[in-house]
């Protein structure tokens, strides 16, 4: 196993830091391997915020779930879809641009997330930890008005960076799906009750796949915080229509 694919083995999500800086040609570093990532039609449709304002940073840990590690991160960046600045360029070039619609958002996103991956990747390289803040998609009104977000602007994964403590690095990493439940060959394949018992079986070893089922239901899939971020998303998505 080769040290890349053995450092994507490795790798977890990491949510306690030590008290220590990243230096800052490290994090140059790690920011400008995001450029480095597939794009399409070498757009680039994103733009990445850099957060180092400490109020900011507490007042994003708020609105994230109110998670208090986010504020304590060293290098909190937010990758935003940006559907607005090729508008933007069309508009000064003097061309007649349509409105940016759903498709260029999800193109945008792809980007954004492509070049969120390549930071992680890079994070890890240099021994820095790292944990995705999905949460960045709720409370619209609140974190478009924090972070300037104009419309055809949208945050679509936000990082946080740290150096991991000991805690961390021994921690499990979690244990992922069989491939054989992830990759369908050439058509996608509708599982059935005995392949969905499997695909999750090493989530019910203390309780039945019932039980773990429903626990997990209700503490993600039907929580307050997951249908804010439906709503959420709602919001953004009028921008496009």
């Amino acid at each position: 196993m080769n040290e890349i694919i053995k450092s994507l083995y490795d790798r977890k999500s990491v949510r306690v830091f030590e008290d220590r800086p990243i230096p800052a040609d490290m994090k140059k570093t790690i920011l400008e391997t995001a450029a480095q990532a597939p794009s399409a039609g070498c757009q680039q449709l994103y733009t990445i915020i850099d957060v180092t304002n400490q109020a900011i940073k507490d007042t994003l840990a708020d609105f994230c779930d109110h998670q208090p590690f986010i504020a304590k991160a060293d290098m909190v960046e937010v990758f935003c879809a940006d559907c607005k600045k090729w508008y933007d360029a069309y508009i000064e070039a003097g061309c007649s641009p349509r409105h940016p619609g759903v498709g260029d958002l999800m193109l945008a996103v792809t980007d954004a997330t492509i070049a969120a991956q390549n930071t992680v990747v890079a994070a890890e390289s240099l021994g820095i930890g790292s944990c995705y803040i999905g949460d960045i998609i709720e409370n619209q009104e609140d974190v478009a008005k924090l972070l300037h977000l104009p419309d055809y602007v949208f945050p679509a994964a936000m990082l946080v960076y740290g150096w991991p403590t000991d805690q961390q690095k021994m921690r499990k990493k979690p244990e992922r799906c069989p491939q054989e439940y992830i990759v369908h060959e050439n058509t996608y394949h509708s599982m059935d009750g005995a392949e969905l018992r499997g695909m999750l079986a090493h989530h019910c070893k203390q309780r039945s796949f019932e039980d773990w089922c429903a626990a997990f239901c209700e503490r993600k899939y039907n929580s307050d915080f997951s249908k804010e971020m439906t709503r959420s998303v709602e919001v953004y998505l009028k921008q496009y229509h």
